[in-house]
């Protein structure tokens, strides 16, 4: 099933429409894995303001989803911050959420092709992504795109340690 929805390049006016999705779809994805407290801890990095400052720096992309006027998924392109240091050129695939209703509808191409883009677009040379170890649909989805495993790393959701797979594309 085909959704009809925008892709669009965030502006600051998205700010808290961003903050909301972010929240729901981190929560709907990975929520019951965690205690409440972590999981509060770690949704603490959404909000508004948040979004804002990211939007408006030159350093990152971030475009949204959207059905109608509905905000229903994100992706947000930004400098490197793994643990670890990659050549010049790279840029990191920072998130990419889509609500679970609109998972399957063949949106996440329209999301990723927007990120390759983007990335190409800013003459960078490769792109850097984590994604949970478990998460297997996201997994096989990025390795469609190229994308091959290149370490793993300890994501913190507040005090609770998760292992993410590094996977890197050359552009």
């Amino acid at each position: 099933m085909t959704r009809r929805v925008t892709l669009r390049r965030a502006t600051a006016k998205d700010a808290a429409d961003l903050a909301g999705v972010a929240r729901a779809t981190f929560t709907e994805t990975f929520g019951m894995l965690y205690s409440a407290a972590d999981l509060a801890t770690f949704l603490e990095q959404h909000t508004p303001g948040d979004w804002a400052r990211e939007i408006a720096d030159p350093a990152y992309a971030v475009a949204l989803v959207e059905e109608g006027h509905i905000v229903v998924g994100y992706v947000k392109l930004g400098p490197p911050r793994l643990p670890f240091t990659p050549a010049t050129g790279a840029i990191e695939l920072r998130q990419f959420y889509l609500l679970q209703p609109w998972q399957g509808a063949r949106v996440g191409l329209q999301m990723m092709d927007w990120a390759l883009d983007e990335a190409r677009a800013r003459g960078m040379k490769e792109m850097f992504l984590s994604v949970f170890i478990d998460n297997e649909r996201a997994r096989r989805f990025y390795a469609k795109y190229g994308f091959e495993d290149v370490g793993r790393y300890a994501f913190m959701v507040g005090d609770h340690e998760d292992t993410d797979i590094v996977m890197r594309r050359a552009l």
